[in-house]
């Protein structure tokens, strides 16, 4: 990609990172992080303080504390890592994040590690070099980290500890770009041109090379943009790099790092998917959107309106709740018209079954008993006015939940149906109250469904199978019961009455079916042990099947004529007692109950119908009446409108915050679409004899102690977006279980040209650090044994 292409790219992925950054979350697209890897010395953390351009810089240990100069940052570095590891070079992979605000920088993230070293020092362990090595890995090996390795010039590059591990983690070098460090300090008459040429020791992505502040240049406080015009005029002037000075300094390694197609790739590939994730966060808030789209505070009349739609939408709310329909029905709980329904067509009716005829006499008068019976039924009546008065409040207050951006027009809306709710309840009780004195008022015994004393319970064929066998064996007739007596006839024309069995005193037993018959029968027979039907004690009657038997047996029990109950049990001197009481007055008890539960079973059923009506009528659909056209007047008259429409302050802030959000979806789906033509594919470097990197000395031994601090160590946590403080690391690659280096948006300036070398160094996001160039010279140079996140940011509002 080319500078101008990279120049476009840039601002677009700056501002959709601020986009995000400005709501206070992180954006999705990641863009690469960059690792400065060393030795001890080798000049990494000058490199990224040249690097980065900055205005100020804050530490995520110190919120709210602006360092504007770069001396203390460095200070508070070396404080900082003495706080965890001791002040006798301990070591630590706790990162500190150190987050640097600087104009027209690309938002990166920059690790300096710490300089690799053999010897342990202080209260370093023994294993020192190992635990270094573990600590680089963890962020190296990730496919999304490009690896600056920083080699100093007077040293032997083919052993350098930077390279071999860049090789081991990439080793297509596709990730890997050489720093030479300390030109200016090579012995005189040699020069490192063959390597910065990419000739001698080859690599992929080539060499860069950087001349850093002095110990001098810090001491007398030498700023950055003097010293890197100073590296400039270093690489103008001498013999050996002035063809190749404008590929050499600071300035270049940061077009290099931009322009590497490792960050413009990657950046085109996550595209996709974060359009995608975009899209349905967009699609998600849209709905709750459209209320605050057409909100506007400098409208005199906005309360006015929001006041009407309010109601409105509430009581277009309490009628899908009472209808069940639309979005207003609950799959987690039984409520509403759902549960209504069930009070109507479950609850009431169970509580009337629950009810059982009382205990009576015969000399009792079956409408004494009846209207006694019928007083009950207040109880259950009334008891579903109750539960259904319950579930219109309930129903009220979930509805209100939508007003409650509006607390007292919520409190007040609540207030005011549930009067009204509880108003109907009264009337309705009242009302309930009369259909029951109305059914108590008259005992209609010529009602149609009513058994009476001569009111027939059931016809049909049955077969008689114990009479008539000299004249051919069992006969099928025609069956009449009715309350009072049994009668048979030749047909179903009822013309020819055969006879007819008064009922008194008669029970019914089963009988054992037929070796070879087919039928299935029951007997009548009678208490006083006379004859049934002339010369016969008992009479048998057969049925096709055993489902005929049953339903004539219970007729026969609604006519009075019940099973034969009495039990034989042996006393102890191994007589039977029956303990059946006088069959005569428990035939006349059973014929009055009989009629009560026939006349009830009436009853009951009227009431089940009206009862719910009488609900639904006056306590109902006067409710949703009274919504629809009283209740905003009641509202108007019972409080200010200003104080109604009063929002809380919650309310106020989620306004904001989902219209900031609704913008910055459809800004950044917008920037999207631009960076999509802005990203080119460019190929990589091609590949380069690094032969000599195989023949390098070989990599130390794993630590020991690796698997164990790994299996510990807890994942850090991962960078928050927006100026905020500094965001901690991100959650593991996918290499090797390491924890990833947090990741840090902001926008990068253009980039100077080559004809303008002595120009502003662009200011490249990274400022690294565990002990940075600057300690005094009467200490020794801090062992870094804890890695620096630097974060550099846009600072156009602060700017």
């Amino acid at each position: 990609m080319g500078n101008r292409e990279m120049e476009e790219l840039i601002p677009l992925v700056n501002r959709l990172q601020d986009a995000f950054s400005a709501l206070g979350q992180s954006c999705l697209l990641e863009l690469p992080q960059i690792a400065v890897v060393g030795g001890q010395s080798a000049g990494k953390s000058s490199v990224l303080e040249n690097f980065v351009g900055r205005k100020y810089a804050e530490f995520l240990h110190c919120k709210g504390k602006k360092f504007t100069d770069f001396d203390e940052v460095r200070h508070e570095i070396e404080a900082e890592t003495d706080r965890v590891t001791g002040m006798n070079k301990g070591i630590s992979s706790i990162p500190i994040n150190l987050r640097v605000y600087s104009p027209h920088v690309l938002n990166l993230t920059l690790i300096d590690l710490p300089g690799i070293t053999k010897v342990p020092v202080g209260d370093q362990p023994p294993d020192i070099e190992y635990q270094i090595r573990d600590m680089i890995m963890q962020f190296i090996t990730r496919e999304n980290c490009l690896i600056l390795a920083v080699t100093p010039a007077n040293t032997d590059l083919a052993n350098s500890d930077a390279l071999k591990l860049a090789k081991e983690v990439d080793p297509q070098g596709l990730r890997t770009i050489g720093v030479i460090t300390k030109l200016d300090l090579m012995d005189e008459g040699t020069h490192a041109r063959d390597v910065l040429e990419n000739k001698l020791l080859p690599l992929r992505r080539g060499y860069v090379g950087v001349v850093n502040r002095s110990q001098k240049d810090i001491d007398g406080k030498k700023d950055i943009k003097a010293a890197m015009l100073a590296e400039r005029k270093f690489f103008l002037s001498h013999p050996a790099y002035r063809h190749i000075a404008d590929r050499m300094g600071t300035p270049h390694l940061q077009k290099v790092l931009n322009q590497v197609e490792q960050l413009t790739n990657h950046i085109r590939d996550t595209l996709p998917n974060f359009r995608n994730k975009l899209q349905g966060q967009l699609l998600s808030i849209e709905h709750e959107v459209e209320a605050f789209k057409n909100f506007k505070p400098e409208d005199p009349t906005r309360k006015t309106k929001a006041l009407l739609q309010m109601v409105q939408q509430f009581a277009v709310d309490f009628e899908k709740r009472i209808e069940g329909s639309g979005d207003q029905v609950d799959t987690l709980e039984l409520s509403g018209g759902a549960k209504i329904n069930r009070i109507f067509h479950e609850r009431f009716p169970f509580e009337i079954v629950k009810m059982e005829t009382g205990l009576f006499t015969p000399d009792m008068a079956f409408e004494a008993i009846v209207k006694k019976q019928i007083v009950k039924l207040k109880g259950p009546s009334l008891k579903s006015v109750d539960l259904v008065m319950q579930e219109l409040i309930n129903t009220v207050k979930k509805c209100t939940k939508r007003l409650a951006n509006f607390p007292r027009l919520c409190e007040e809306t609540e207030r005011i149906v549930a009067n009204h709710i509880r108003e109907r309840e009264g009337k309705t009780k009242d009302q309930v109250l009369l259909l029951i004195d109305i059914q108590v008022s008259y005992i209609n015994t010529n009602h149609e469904d009513f058994i009476g004393f001569a009111k027939v319970i059931r016809k049909g064929w049955l077969t008689v199978s114990n009479i008539g066998i000299m004249k051919g064996g069992s006969k099928g007739y025609w069956f009449v019961l009715t309350a009072e007596s049994l009668s048979w006839y030749k047909d179903d024309e009822e013309k020819e009455k055969k006879y007819m069995l008064p009922l008194d005193n008669l029970k019914v037993r089963d009988v054992e079916k037929g070796f070879m018959s087919s039928k299935h029968v029951f007997a009548l027979f009678n208490t006083e042990q006379r004859n049934v039907y002339k010369d016969y004690r008992f009479l048998e009657l057969a049925c096709d099947s055993q489902e005929d038997v049953d339903s004539w047996k219970a007729s026969l029990l609604r006519a009075g004529v019940y099973p034969d109950k009495s039990l034989t049990e042996n006393d102890e001197n191994g007589q039977a007692e029956n303990f059946s009481m006088d069959p005569q007055l428990e035939r006349q008890v059973e014929t009055i109950r009989n009629l009560v539960d026939s006349y009830m079973s009436i009853i009951n059923k009227c009431i089940r119908d009206l009862i719910p009506k009488t609900i639904m009528h006056l306590m109902i659909n006067n409710v949703k009446d009274f919504i629809n056209s009283e209740l905003l007047a009641q509202l108007y008259s019972s409080e200010d409108q200003n104080t109604l429409m009063e929002e809380s302050a919650e309310q106020a802030q989620r306004r904001d915050e989902m219209l900031r959000m609704y913008q910055a979806l459809k800004e950044a789906l917008a920037i999207i679409g631009d960076i999509n033509t802005a990203t080119v594919s460019t190929p990589a470097p091609p590949p380069v004899d690094d032969s000599w990197l195989q023949h390098s000395r070989r990599s130390p031994p794993p630590s020991p102690t690796t698997q164990r601090r790994l299996t510990l160590s807890a994942p850090l946590p991962r960078p928050t977006s927006g100026r905020g403080p500094a965001p901690a690391i991100p959650s593991p690659g996918p290499h090797s279980g390491a924890p990833p280096i947090p990741f840090r948006p902001g926008p990068l300036p253009p980039f100077p040209n080559s004809s303008d070398s002595f120009g502003t160094p662009p200011q490249v996001p990274s400022r690294p650090t565990r002990a940075p160039p600057s300690v005094p010279s009467r200490r020794p140079p801090p062992s870094p044994t804890r890695p620096t996140i630097i974060r550099p940011l846009e600072s156009s509002l602060l700017d």
